[in-house]
């Protein structure tokens, strides 16, 4: 009876220690391969319609990004924001992901703005409660590297697009990780870390992007670019020991309150994504708004460290 007791708490164990590692940020294309099929797991495919089409995971989903209602115009005019939970429970429970599904996300995965793409949807699931949520790391990418003789991925693939089953999902909306412009003047006094993951001539001043209004960065703030967290740029995230280092390089904290922003909360959700579920710093958190916003607001200061003439 005992050695049957300790055997049923070892596979609880098992099975616990299982999940918690399925809802850990990053998978593999292993971890990838050996849950194909398993109930309770949503593959959404985040890039590009034509590729996904051509060959997918098997029974992925597909979302588009910039189509479906991932991000919108706020009230105040400012584009690409979270566009509410009402919006996006409608948008969720469209592709069949109900409250308890793990949620796997699928990007391209060529560079750093392709995994940007999962970076900030799996930012909104997680402002919307959603803990069961995770990134392939190298997306699309990396599960189809491996090839046969003639060159052809030897990862299973299907083509065409999959119809999903919908459902219910209900959001827990964490108010607090929405970050406002109100925050960061706030932020900005008590000296709280500031992080601009733009690349480094907008940081700067030297240029900007067209929605932005006013060239500089939030006084105060430092430069990490979004394309540091990932090797060479590309669709892998670098180690936790890597990105310390390069936080350390420029001075930037890896505990302590954080903010994190870009020009229209893309790149920065890759900086979050780093400080916060990478590099465990649970104070890190992202600036929606970001330059777009804070530029279009004349009352508000902004850096320019360098500029042209």
């Amino acid at each position: 009876m005992k050695k049957l007791i300790v055997m049923v708490v070892a596979g609880a164990f098992l099975a616990f220690a299982g999940s918690v590692r399925a809802a850990q940020p990053l998978v593999d294309v292993a971890w990838v391969k050996a849950n194909l099929g398993k109930p309770g797991i949503i593959f959404l495919d985040v890039g590009d319609k034509v590729d996904y089409l051509r060959g997918h995971i098997p029974d992925a989903i597909y979302t588009a990004y910039g189509g479906d209602g991932w991000r919108a115009r706020d009230g105040n005019g400012t584009v690409a924001q979270f566009p509410g939970a009402a919006k996006l429970e409608k948008l969720i429970g469209g592709l069949g992901i109900g409250n308890d599904t793990h949620v796997v996300l699928i990007p391209e995965g060529w560079k750093a703005v392709d995994m940007g793409t999962a970076t900030r949807i799996f930012w909104t699931f997680k402002v919307l409660g959603h803990d069961k949520i995770s990134i392939l790391d190298g997306g699309m990418t990396a599960y189809t590297a491996e090839t046969n003789k003639k060159g052809k991925p030897v990862n299973p693939l299907k083509r065409g697009k999959v119809k999903p089953t919908p459902t219910t999902y209900k959001a827990n909306l964490q108010k607090d990780m929405l970050v406002t412009k109100a925050d960061v003047k706030k932020a900005i006094e008590a000296g709280t870390s500031l992080v601009d993951n733009r690349p480094n001539n907008q940081y700067l001043g030297v240029n900007r992007k067209g929605a932005v209004k006013r060239n500089g960065t939030i006084p105060g703030a430092k430069n990490i670019p979004e394309n540091w967290f990932t090797d060479n740029g590309g669709g892998k995230f670098r180690s936790k020991v890597t990105l310390e280092k390069l936080y350390a390089a420029v001075g930037v904290p890896t505990s302590g309150p954080q903010i994190n922003f870009c020009n229209s909360g893309h790149w920065a959700t890759l900086g979050w994504f780093a400080a916060n579920q990478l590099m465990g710093n649970k104070d890190a958190k992202m600036y929606d708004g970001s330059m777009i916003e804070w530029s279009a607001d004349a009352s508000l200061p902004v850096e320019v460290k360098v500029k042209a003439q």
